[in-house]
C-alpha cells in the first residue's frame, strides 16, 4: 500500500488491518525520522527525535527533544534504539497518528 515512498514491502506478511503494507491504513503527510525510546506497549512504539534550536540571545545552538507515539506492524522486527522511518497517517488512538514504514539501522549493529 505504501507505494511511491521507496520502502521496500517486508517479506513476511501480517494480518494487521493498520499495517500500511498488508492491511487498508492510507498513509500521507509528514516522513519522519528517529530512535525508538520504549516498545513496551502493545502494538506502539515511542519514537524520539533529536533538532537543534538557535537561541538569538546567546548566538548558539540548543537541543530539543520531540516523543512521538506510532503504530508497529507485528512484519517489522523493532527493538529499543533502533532508527525507523515513521509516517504520518489518519488518528488511530488519541496520541497515534503515525505508523513505523522501515526500520533504518539497528541499535546494537
Amino acid at each position: 500500500m505504501a507505494l511511491g515512498l521507496g520502502v521496500t514491502e517486508p517479506p513476511e506478511a501480517c494480518t494487521d488491518e493498520h499495517c500500511p503494507f498488508h492491511g487498508e491504513l492510507a498513509v500521507r503527510g509528514q516522513i519522519l525520522e528517529g530512535t525508538i525510546a520504549s516498545t513496551s506497549m502493545d502494538k506502539t512504539v515511542v519514537v524520539e527525535r533529536e533538532y537543534d534550536v538557535r537561541v538569538p540571545k546567546y548566538d548558539r545552538y540548543m537541543k530539543r527533544r520531540s516523543r512521538v507515539s506510532a503504530h508497529h506492524p507485528p512484519c517489522l522486527d523493532l527493538a529499543v534504539g533502533d532508527r525507523v522511518r515513521i509516517i504520518q497517517t489518519r488518528p488511530l488512538s488519541k496520541t497515534k497518528h503515525h505508523v513505523v514504514v522501515e526500520r533504518l539501522e539497528g541499535g546494537d549493529e
